[in-house]
């Protein structure tokens, strides 16, 4: 089971970028697909991107489409999120996950998270 930890959060301003970082620890972490995810206060985790195992597909939230950009490298155990014209709605947790497999090794269910990283755009 890999640890998982987040870095790069901040307070900037509506426009601004910030990139966020998620470095691993474990030995099979570039077999799985991983997966961002944030929390806004008082509403429920959402979907924000993903990325295969070997980096070659890449999905986002419709939100998110154009402003983020999700990649990873394998040989630092690191996925990274760059967050391009930030919005006051993009203010929430920012958590990091590792997807897991199911029996016959297919995608399933995000099984390990990180602690989160938070992110506040102000107006």
């Amino acid at each position: 089971q890999d640890q998982l930890a987040e870095s790069g959060g901040g307070l900037v301003q509506a426009g601004g970028s910030l990139r966020l970082s998620c470095a691993a620890s474990g030995r099979t972490f570039s077999v799985h697909a991983m997966g961002w995810f944030r929390q806004a206060p008082g509403k429920g985790r959402e979907f924000v991107a993903w990325i295969s195992a070997s980096g070659g597909h890449r999905d986002y939230a419709d939100s998110v489409k154009g402003r983020f950009t999700i990649s990873r490298d394998n040989a630092k155990n690191t996925v990274s999120l760059q967050m391009n014209g930030l919005k006051p709605e993009d203010t929430a947790v920012y958590y990091c996950a590792v997807q897991g497999r199911d029996p016959y090794g297919y995608p399933s269910s995000y099984n390990s998270w990180g602690q989160g990283t938070q992110v506040t755009v102000s107006s």
